[in-house]
């Protein structure tokens, strides 16, 4: 007697789940009615200066969560690309993590070395942070929290996931890893 084995296919995109792909701000979203401003936040950069997100007002902001010893690593020099090409269009803020397969175990000072010797970073860099998880920044809950940011529930799943906020400070992006920061797909959210 023969077995036969059925075999199911499901499309990649599938397994992957809706973390995976990009996400937009919905034309209809409102804010949260506790929404947190953007501009409410300090957070320390890789020196350990107090930043005040006020200083970013009217501005477009990247925010990606990064590591030095990733697979995606080398979107540190498109980051770099994308901040020194369209400086007048948008702020790049880099948030290292440790928090995907250890791939951050750096200090500060280890960090800021392998960015600048290797990537000639220029763009800010903060201290390094939990993006996920029970220790989650405040930062990161207010972009991965529909409550806070209006619209968005999709926490990094790995690093160098991008969150692309408006001139007004709100949430407007979502894009996974594989979305490289010169993509056409971020490139048109500068116009």
């Amino acid at each position: 007697m023969k077995k036969f084995i059925r075999y199911i296919t499901i499309p990649f995109a599938a397994l992957l789940g809706s973390c995976s792909r990009p996400a937009e701000r919905p034309s209809t979203a409102q804010p949260a009615s506790d929404a947190v401003s953007f501009y409410s936040f300090k957070m320390n950069d890789l020196s350990g200066k107090e930043v005040d997100f006020k200083q970013f007002r009217g501005k477009k902001i990247l925010i990606v969560n990064t590591a030095s010893k990733c697979g995606f690593t080398h979107q540190y020099a498109e980051l770099e690309k994308l901040n020194k090409e369209n400086a007048d269009k948008i702020l790049v803020l880099g948030f290292p993590s440790n928090d995907f397969g250890g791939q951050e175990p750096g200090d500060a000072k280890q960090i800021q070395d392998f960015c600048t010797q290797n990537y000639s970073v220029t763009f800010l860099l903060f201290d390094k942070v939990h993006v996920k998880g029970n220790q989650q920044v405040p930062l990161f809950k207010w972009l991965s929290d529909k409550t806070q940011n209006g619209w968005n529930k999709q926490e990094p799943t790995w690093n160098f996931c991008k969150y692309i906020l408006n001139e007004k400070g709100e949430l407007i992006a979502f894009f996974p890893s594989r979305v490289s920061p010169m993509d056409e797909m971020i490139l048109s959210k500068l116009k």
